[in-house]
């Protein structure tokens, strides 16, 4: 039932979005007919070094691609429609990564579902945000990578997190916050994962960038610093992005990352990344907040057991609700910097429950018992949790 509302919710918000959504859909459409160009021209592996205004990756170029042959508004709504329905994977996968995080912990499954449910209305309205109103494919293929991600994290699986992680950074760019996930592995899996995962980077970028050294072009383009970002409050007030600004985004979010999942809290890594993209960019698109629900998603359904995922819906009204509230945009730079500095201190200092084992990282699991969440579901000494079969996440998919 909890899919089938978030699944109302979810058509709701397209039908009211959409008539008026695509706004950079036409960047990827594009990018999309000039990447399957040949050799010779502006396009094909030549695509960056000539348009270094396109800063998606080129698994994203390639997939609107797809798109192009038919008639651009059918071709536009057939990506927003996908692009929407892939928020609702998200949301399964979510649910499932945490049934399975939690197994063997005595987890009230109706509680989860209920927790789903609940972020699930806070994530739905910016996920279609940045899926049709804006159309960004690059960022809706990086969350959704990085979700299945997450999802091999709780399966131990090494290979598939790591191939994962490199289809988000092979999306976009900024994905690489999100690459602290990878230790969340047990430790002799890390060698693996990061093998997978750079290979399959290297694979996807390192062709443009030996067919022209012009390439490394879009790694400098400069956007304008809008008056409403954090980053003015930080005492930059550069007109455009600085130089050394993009650095410091992929280094902070890696640092915060690696120190989650230290303290064991690696289901923050994607809030973390998506915080400190968001305090350190020099634009204040709705769009980023996507980002940001997710890491909210994911911490509020695995991180901790509250009932009420209240960062989820914290997010959502702060960040964007704060758009439309307050008019000066300076206070909105301050309000995006305060919610970056109480939500990194939160899940980093603040004692939460925890699942009983460092970020997943030791193989014991315990035994059921009763926790915050009520009585668990099934024999206390049975000594393994019973998958209940009305889950939807309860069995792992047909195909992978």
């Amino acid at each position: 039932m909890h899919l089938v509302l978030l699944t109302a919710w979810t058509v709701l918000w397209f039908a009211v979005v959409e008539p008026h959504g695509g706004f950079s859909w036409h960047y990827l459409r594009t990018g999309g007919e000039l990447i399957y160009q040949g050799g010779g021209g502006t396009g094909g592996l030549n695509l960056y070094a000539h348009h270094p205004e396109l800063q998606m990756g080129p698994v994203s170029f390639l997939t609107a691609g797809l798109f192009n042959p038919f008639p651009e508004q059918t071709g536009q709504f057939l990506a927003a429609a996908l692009m929407s329905a892939l928020g609702l994977v998200i949301l399964v996968l979510a649910g499932r990564s945490a049934a399975h995080h939690f197994l063997g912990t005595g987890t009230n499954h109706q509680r989860l579902r209920q927790r789903v449910l609940i972020a699930g209305l806070a994530f739905i309205p910016m996920w279609i945000e940045v899926a049709v109103r804006f159309g960004h494919l690059d960022d809706v293929l990086a969350l959704f990578f990085t979700t299945l991600a997450v999802r091999a994290v709780t399966r131990r699986n090494a290979a598939l997190t790591g191939a994962f992680l490199a289809l988000a950074m092979d999306s976009k760019p900024t994905a690489l916050a999100f690459v602290p996930l990878l230790l969340a592995l047990p430790r002799h899996q890390w060698l693996k994962a990061g093998l997978w995962c750079a290979g399959l980077v290297a694979v996807a970028w390192l062709p443009f960038f030996l067919s022209d050294s012009q390439s490394f072009a879009a790694a400098k383009f400069a956007i304008p610093n809008h008056p409403a970002s954090a980053l003015r409050w930080l005492g930059i007030d550069d007109p455009e992005t600085p130089g050394w600004d993009r650095p410091a985004q992929f280094a902070l979010g890696l640092l915060l990352g690696g120190i989650a999942v230290w303290r064991g809290r690696w289901a923050a890594v994607v809030l973390l990344g998506a915080n400190a993209r968001i305090v350190l960019d020099p634009s204040v698109y709705t769009y980023y907040t996507a980002s940001v629900l997710l890491g909210t998603l994911l911490w509020d359904v695995i991180g901790q057991r509250r009932l009420v995922p209240w960062w989820s819906w914290l997010a959502l009204l702060v960040l964007y609700g704060s758009v439309f509230a307050v008019p000066d945009d300076s206070a909105r730079g301050l309000i995006r910097l305060a919610f970056v500095a109480a939500s990194t201190a939160y899940v980093l200092l603040w004692p939460v429950r925890e699942r009983g084992d460092r970020g997943g990282r030791r193989g014991r699991r315990r035994p059921p018992a009763r926790t915050d969440e009520g009585p668990a579901v099934g024999s206390a000494g049975s000594g393994a949790w019973p998958e209940p079969p009305a889950m939807p996440w309860a069995e792992p998919p047909a195909a992978r």
